[in-house]
């Protein structure tokens, strides 16, 4: 293995870009995933002061696309198919909202 150069003029610069495929189904998916049908309740519930009651509502989904990788002499494509977990949170009297994702892989 090759020991990493502490000169930066010796390092050289990597970009890494990322496109999603179907990015507009993606949205939709989350979408339907935040007009959730069933309120469960949890958002109403008491709970001692200063803490809020939220109910969650998570859902998987697959994702592709590509991840372009580019150096000053090589250019990398590399097409990728993985799993996140979006959630969505709502707190009392409001409509839910996209709160965090997670990948699975």
């Amino acid at each position: 293995m090759k020991k990493p150069t502490n000169n930066p003029d010796k390092q050289s610069m990597i970009a890494i870009t990322t496109s999603l495929f179907e990015q507009p189904l993606l949205e939709t998916l989350v979408e339907e995933l935040a007009d959730r049908r069933i309120d469960i309740g949890y958002s109403r519930q008491s709970v001692p002061s200063g803490r809020q009651a939220i109910e969650t509502s998570s859902i998987e989904a697959h994702i592709s696309g590509e991840m372009n990788i580019s150096t000053k002499n090589d250019f990398l494509n590399v097409p990728f198919v993985t799993c996140f977990l979006f959630t969505c949170i709502k707190s009392k009297g409001e409509e839910y909202k996209f709160s965090w994702c997670n990948s699975l892989s």
